[in-house]
């Protein structure tokens, strides 16, 4: 099966535009105040209203109030949520939409217990883990730490980038793979020629 591909941290419209005319499956949009890559409602509802069908957007939220997801809901056509704070299960349930959490891979991180634990979840997505950052760190975890048996329900993040992409999908095999920073210009500016490099390097390690 082709590894799915989102592309996260998008703020323009053409940046949106651009991952899905390179074959990206889905977009990430990031309603956390403190991220450089964070958007309004306003601006998230632009970016959405142009996209074509079948492409998934993803509405990143990092211990928000119950009350500042249902606002954003109600704004912005969002898909899947991605949880990438301390949110427990019962956090993470009730919003009427598929949703996905956020790992950060502390060394004593138990894979299997957390899985258990998010059992709801549509997927675990994996960052590496840095004291203080929910995300965005731009750096790689070790890829080895990742159980095969549940790399069909894993997705898979934490310093991609076209040089890499093709070693972790080999290694790891994940559902699909999400990219931000190794596809930039500069913090939530996307560069097209990055976006096509990082495709073709998911491209050639699904042959």
């Amino acid at each position: 099966m082709r590894t799915r591909v989102k592309i996260c941290g998008i703020t323009r419209e053409r940046d949106a535009l651009d991952a899905v005319r390179l074959g990206a499956d889905a977009i990430g949009l990031v309603f956390y105040p403190p991220s450089p890559r964070a958007v309004t409602v306003d601006q998230a509802a632009e970016i959405v209203r142009r996209l074509p069908p079948f492409v998934t957007v993803a509405g990143l939220f990092v211990d928000a109030s119950r009350e500042r997801i249902a606002a954003v809901l109600d704004r912005v056509r969002i898909d899947l949520i991605q949880f990438h704070g301390d949110e427990s299960p019962e956090a993470c349930a009730g919003h009427g939409r598929p949703w996905i959490k956020a790992v950060r891979m502390r060394e004593a991180v138990d894979l299997h217990a957390t899985r258990q634990r998010y059992a709801d979840a549509a997927a675990l997505l994996l960052d590496a883990y840095r004291p203080g950052r929910p995300g965005g760190t731009g750096e790689a975890f070790d890829w080895s730490r990742v159980p095969a048996d549940l790399a069909p329900s894993v997705v898979l993040a934490g310093g991609l980038s076209a040089e890499n992409v093709q070693a972790a999908i080999r290694r790891v095999r994940p559902y699909a793979v999400d990219v931000s920073g190794g596809v930039e210009q500069e913090k939530g500016i996307k560069d097209a020629r990055k976006i096509e490099a990082f495709m073709r390097g998911v491209e050639c390690a699904d042959q």
